[in-house]
């Protein structure tokens, strides 16, 4: 009975003192992500991958405010990484999430949490007063929603975090809006950017993407461009107008500007014509919407967001429209009134003093008689 005793000592204690003596958490931390993206529309699947130590044994899914293990799941058969499938994203996945793992007598530490956020409806995304911006300079974008979010998300293309977050403010239309300051803008990166908005008490349910906006970058190229207009630049509603950007260099893509516009108007791709490469821009039929000032810049297709030095304003007048400068068409009509006036007052007062000579005239003449 005592040799039996001291087997069961002898196997058991090793074991029960390299428990009490094992401190959890000891594993390097393991990587957490998302695929296809940790921000996601509403009904899309979506995967969480978590990746830890080649003798990983167990990964576990933790969200927080939910149970302790969310999840558990084997390795792949590559050993070091396991993943969480979500086959329909709704805001009850919406949160933040951290793994770990675990093998023999030994666990992981948590990974860094993973926000993984749905979205669903659009805010629009402006940017004041030009998408298009010089090198260094600085520009205001505008994240606005008829939904009334309490706060806005700037993401940049290529960043899994947000880019900027602000609390909103009453747009002038109505609804929510935030001012985003951005800048210094340089060319040496894309500046790919959308907008979400979200309600304070859902954090993780964020709007769909606005569509996407792109910063211009211009004087970039060492060209400049003619800007016309044709038939000519003052034209009445309704009549047919085109504006033709005009190149000796070689260009790709031509982009016509509007000023006051915040977003660019049109693009069109270059054609070869005559020596010289060229895209015509037509607007028909002219609506008073079409008078301004327009201006004309060229891209080639390798870096699509840097632009040439725009070309010189041209302004098209609509009939109906101010002109920029000079006086209002009103006030020729004023100056014609008030010249008739006067001739017609000088007419008048000859008119009255010949009929007065006339008047004398003939009393003179009845008294001589008499």
């Amino acid at each position: 009975l005592l040799i039996t005793v001291f087997s069961l000592l002898f196997f058991l204690i090793p074991t029960a003192f390299s428990h009490l003596c094992f401190l959890p958490g000891t594993l390097p931390k393991p990587t957490i992500w998302a695929e296809p993206s940790s921000v996601m529309p509403w009904g899309t699947p979506v995967t969480i991958w978590c990746q830890g130590s080649l003798e990983a044994q167990e990964y576990h899914l933790h969200k927080e405010g939910d149970s302790w293990n969310w999840e558990k799941r084997k390795p792949l058969e590559s050993g070091y990484k396991a993943n969480f499938s979500i086959t329909y994203m709704t805001d009850v996945y919406a949160g933040r999430y951290r793994c770990d793992y675990e093998r023999p007598n030994d666990w992981s530490e948590y990974s860094d949490p993973l926000e993984l956020v749905v979205t669903g409806g659009q805010p629009s995304l402006s940017a004041l007063p030009s998408p298009v911006v010089t090198s260094g300079g600085n520009v205001t974008l505008q994240c606005a929603s008829q939904m009334g979010f309490h706060r806005f998300v700037l993401m940049k293309e290529g960043e899994r975090q947000p880019s900027w977050t602000l609390g909103s403010q009453p747009a002038p239309r109505g609804g929510t809006q935030a001012l985003f300051p951005v800048g210094p803008v340089t060319p040496s990166l894309r500046w790919m950017i959308r907008c979400y908005g979200y309600y304070s008490n859902t954090p993780q349910v964020w709007s769909d993407p606005s569509d996407p906006l792109e910063l211009l970058v211009s004087g970039q190229l060492p060209y400049t461009h003619s800007l016309s207009v044709q038939p000519r630049r003052m034209v009445a509603p309704g009549e047919n107008v085109t504006l033709l950007c005009l190149s000796r260099s070689s260009v790709d893509t031509f982009l016509l500007t509007k000023e006051g516009v915040a977003d660019p108007l049109l693009s069109l791709r270059s054609q070869y014509r005559a020596g010289q490469h060229q895209a015509e821009f037509p607007m028909s039929p002219v609506t008073s919407a079409h008078g301004g000032t327009y201006r004309c810049y060229g891209s080639a297709s390798t870096s699509p967001y840097l632009l040439s030095q725009p070309s010189d304003p041209l302004e098209l007048l609509v009939s109906g429209e101010t002109p920029a400068r000079g006086p209002h068409w009103y006030l020729y009509i004023l100056i014609v009134a008030a010249v008739a006036f006067i001739l017609l007052l000088g007419l008048l007062v000859c008119l009255q003093v010949q009929h007065q000579d006339r008047s004398k005239g003939r009393t003179l003449g009845e008294k001589g008689r008499g």
